[in-house]
This record gives structure tokens, sequence and C-alpha cells, in this order.
């Protein structure tokens, strides 16, 4: 049997402080609700949630970056499975690669959330069929990939609330980002 060989950053996320997600987990309801009642269309309800999370994934990531001195992640799905650990969620990664129609390599990766604490006592009411309640998730992988150089297209494909099993994102890799320093070193 191999031994176990310890994950990049697994020693940073046990000296992390994390903010209490139950603040969170109380408040989302009602702002989903405000959203629907705001907006009226579902489909403006989840572009506002994608965005609300991507934002939120900027910060995170930002605040990640500043008190962790972890190193370079050497490809796509350690840098998720990096980010998705800071993020306080439990995961489990099924990778998978492909082509497209014109040769290019594409990569992508489903994220099966084993833990969703956003969807406890939640029923959708049937006009809001079509809502993606958890696309702020979405949206914070999205953010959180995007400052380090990758960017993406993250979609739901499962989700609890529409009957599925499982809550499940498809995370595809579009382009990853050469990292672009401010300032030239001529010398």
């Amino acid at each position: 049997m191999a031994p176990v060989v310890p994950r990049s950053g697994d020693s940073i996320f046990a000296h992390l402080e994390h903010v209490n997600a139950e603040l969170f987990t109380l408040t989302y309801g009602a702002i989903v609700r405000q959203l629907i009642t705001d907006l009226e269309e579902v489909d403006e309800v989840n572009k506002q949630l994608d965005q609300m999370g991507y934002n939120i994934g900027v910060r995170l990531i930002d605040e990640f970056l500043a008190k962790s001195n972890i190193s370079r992640c050497v490809d796509f799905k350690e840098t998720a499975e990096v980010i998705a650990k800071f993020l306080i969620v439990t995961l489990s990664f099924q990778e998978f690669d492909g082509y497209c129609d014109h040769g290019c390599v594409v990569y992508y990766m489903n994220i099966v959330l084993e833990d969703n604490p956003l969807v406890d006592f939640v029923e959708l009411p049937d006009n809001c069929q079509g809502l993606h309640y958890c696309n702020i998730l979405s949206g914070v992988v999205r953010g959180a990939l995007e400052m380090v150089s990758m960017k993406t297209e993250v979609t739901w494909v499962r989700d609890m609330l529409r009957g599925d099993d499982v809550y499940e994102l498809n995370v595809k890799l579009l382009k990853q980002v050469p990292e672009e320093y401010p300032y030239k070193d001529d010398e």
C-alpha cells in the first residue's frame, strides 16, 4: 500500500480562521426571496445570484492568497481542490478531459457537493422551478478560479431541489490566462 501524501495546502487550512457559515445560511433564503420579489424573473435571479457569488469568490480567494504561503498549483484539478477546501465545501471530484470539434483539448470536471447547508428546509414553489437556488456557489467557484488565471464556465448539472440525487456542478476550463506582472524588469 502506497503511503498517503498530504495535498498541497492541507497544513495551511488547519491554521486559517473561518467565517461562521451559519450566519450566511440563515440569511441566504431571505436574500433569494427578496431577489425573486424584486426581479420577478427567475433567469434574472439566477444571473444575480451568480454575480453575487462571483464577487464573493474574488474576495475570498484574494483573502486566502494574502493569508497563506501556498505554492502555485500544478494543474486545474489541484487548483480547484485547494479553492474548494478553502471555501469549506465538501466535494468529490470527477475529472474529465476531451476534445472540441476543432481538435483543441477541453478540460472540465464535475463537482459533486456532498454537503449543502444552503438548502436546509428549502422547497421551491411551482413558479420557481427554473431557479438555481444555489447559483451563488457556481459564481463563487467561477470568481475564485478567475482570480488564479483560470477562465471557466460553471453550470449546474444536477440539483436535489429539482428531484436529482445530488448537487453537481460542471466546471469547464475555457482558457488559462498567463500571469501578467505590472512592471517590466528591463535590467
